[in-house]
C-alpha cells in the first residue's frame, strides 16, 4: 500500500483504522489472498469469509482456509454467523485464540442455506435473540465485537435503528449496515436513508455498504449518511486499488486514476501466484477464473483473453496467457504514441497554433481510428 494517501479512520474498541474505507467480508471471495491484495491496496480492515459458528472454529481453522490469518497485513478479524448464542460465544473464543483481534457477526447474510438456520439477516426477525447472542458475544471474548447487518427484513419492516441501538448498548464496537433488506437480496438500489438515521442514532463507528463501486460513490455516501466509513464488496471485484482511489479523494481531494496497463498486469499476476501457491494448482486454477473474469471488466478488448483464461486448466498457462495478453495492449498502445509524437514546445505562438492543428477535427477522427485498430489488436 502507498504511504501517499494516509485517511485517519474510525476506531473500534482500541485500534484506530488507517482509513475510512474496508472490505466486506464477502463470501467465497475474501480469502486470505485477495484480503491481503485489498490490504496492500489500502484497505483498513478485511475480516475473513463468514464462518458458522456450528461448524466450529477451530477444527476448520488452519493453513490454506478461510480462517488463515497468517497473510493478513493489518488487524486480524474473524466473521461468524450463528442463531445459538453459547454457540457463537463459543466460536468467538476459539477465534480469538487463534489470534483474533476483531470478532464480527454476521447478521446480513441474505442467502437461503444461511437464513434456513435463522443465522445472518433473519435473525432481524428476533430481536430478543439478537440481544443474547451479542451479549453472550461480548461477554466471551476480550477484544472488540462488531456487527455487520441490514436496514430491516422487509421494506415495511426496517428496524435497523432498533438493532443498532440495541447492540450499541450491549457492547458491540462498530455497525457495518448494508443499505437493503433481507428481503430485497441484492435487488434494486441501496437506500442510505435509514444508514443515516442509525447513524444519527449510536455513538459507536458506522460503516454504509450497498452499491460502493467508485471513489465518487464514497465521497457522496459519507457525505448523505454522515457514516464513519465505508465498506466495499462486489465494487473490489477485479478493483483491489479502489481503496486507494477513495483514500485519496477522501484525504487529499484527489481523483487518483485507475493503474496503468503495466501496473495492473503486475497486480493480476501476483494475485493468481497467490491464488495457485494457496490453494494448490488444481483448486488455485478453479478460484483464480472468477477473480480473472472481474479483471476484464476494466480491460480493453479483453473477451478472447477471458474466454481463453477462464478455461485454462494449469497454472502456468493462467499465468502466460494474462502475460501475452498484456504485452500486445503494451505493443498497441506504444504504436498509437509512435504514430503521433508529442508536438514540442518552440514558442508561445506556435503552440498555440500547434494547439489549433491538434483540434482539427480531421485530424482527430484519423487519430481515433488509428487508435481504434490498434487497440483492437490487444485482445
Amino acid at each position: 500500500m502507498s504511504d501517499q494517501h494516509q485517511t485517519e479512520g474510525p476506531v473500534i474498541g482500541p485500534y484506530q483504522l488507517s482509513g475510512r474505507a474496508v472490505l466486506a467480508p464477502m463470501a467465497g471471495i475474501a480469502d486470505a489472498p485477495f484480503r491481503r491484495l485489498c490490504e496492500q491496496h489500502g484497505a483498513a480492515l478485511a475480516a475473513t469469509e463468514m464462518t458458522l459458528a456450528s461448524h466450529g472454529i477451530a477444527r476448520t481453522a488452519g493453513p490454506g482456509t478461510r480462517l488463515d490469518l497468517n497473510q493478513t497485513i493489518g488487524l486480524k478479524a474473524v466473521q461468524i454467523a450463528g442463531s445459538d448464542p453459547a454457540q457463537v460465544a463459543q466460536a468467538a473464543r476459539e477465534a480469538e485464540a487463534l489470534g483474533a483481534q476483531i470478532i464480527d457477526i454476521n447478521m446480513g447474510c441474505p442467502a437461503k442455506k444461511v437464513c434456513k438456520k435463522l443465522a445472518g439477516s433473519a435473525l432481524l426477525k428476533d430481536e430478543a435473540l439478537v440481544a443474547r447472542i451479542l451479549e453472550a458475544t461480548v461477554a466471551a471474548v476480550s477484544v472488540p465485537v462488531t456487527l455487520k447487518t441490514r436496514t430491516g427484513w422487509n421494506p415495511d419492516n426496517r428496524n435497523g435503528v432498533y438493532i443498532a441501538k440495541l447492540a450499541e448498548s450491549v457492547g458491540i464496537a462498530s455497525l457495518a449496515i448494508h443499505g437493503r433488506t433481507r428481503a430485497d437480496m441484492y435487488k434494486g438500489e441501496a437506500e442510505y436513508e435509514t444508514i443515516r438515521a442509525i447513524k444519527q442514532s449510536v455513538s459507536i463507528p458506522v460503516f454504509a455498504n450497498g452499491d460502493i463501486t467508485s471513489p465518487e460513490k464514497a465521497r457522496d455516501v459519507i457525505k448523505k449518511t454522515n457514516v464513519d466509513g465505508i465498506m466495499i464488496g462486489r465494487g473490489a471485484q477485479g478493483r483491489p486499488w479502489i481503496f486507494e482511489q477513495v483514500n485519496a479523494l477522501l484525504e487529499e481531494k484527489v481523483i487518483v486514476p485507475i493503474p496503468s496497463l503495466q501496473s495492473r498486469r503486475d497486480i493480476i499476476c501476483d494475485h493468481l501466484d497467490a491464488i495457485h501457491h494457496f490453494y494448490g494448482e488444481q483448486l488455485g486454477v478453479r478460484v483464480a477464473r472468477k477473480h480473472l473474469s472481474w479483471y476484464c471488466g476494466d480491460l480493453p478488448n479483453s473477451d478472447e483473453f477471458r474466454y481463453r483464461a477462464v478455461r485454462a486448466i494449469s497454472a502456468r498457462e493462467q499465468l502466460q496467457l494474462t502475460n501475452n495478453y498484456f504485452d500486445r495492449c503494451l505493443d498497441a498502445s506504444a504504436a498509437i504514441y509512435n504514430q503521433f509524437p508529442e508536438i514540442p514546445d518552440r514558442g508561445a505562438g506556435k503552440k498555440e497554433k500547434n494547439n489549433e492543428k491538434e483540434d482539427d477535427p480531421g485530424k482527430q477522427g484519423r487519430f481515433n481510428q488509428r487508435k481504434e485498430s490498434a487497440t483492437q489488436r490487444c485482445h
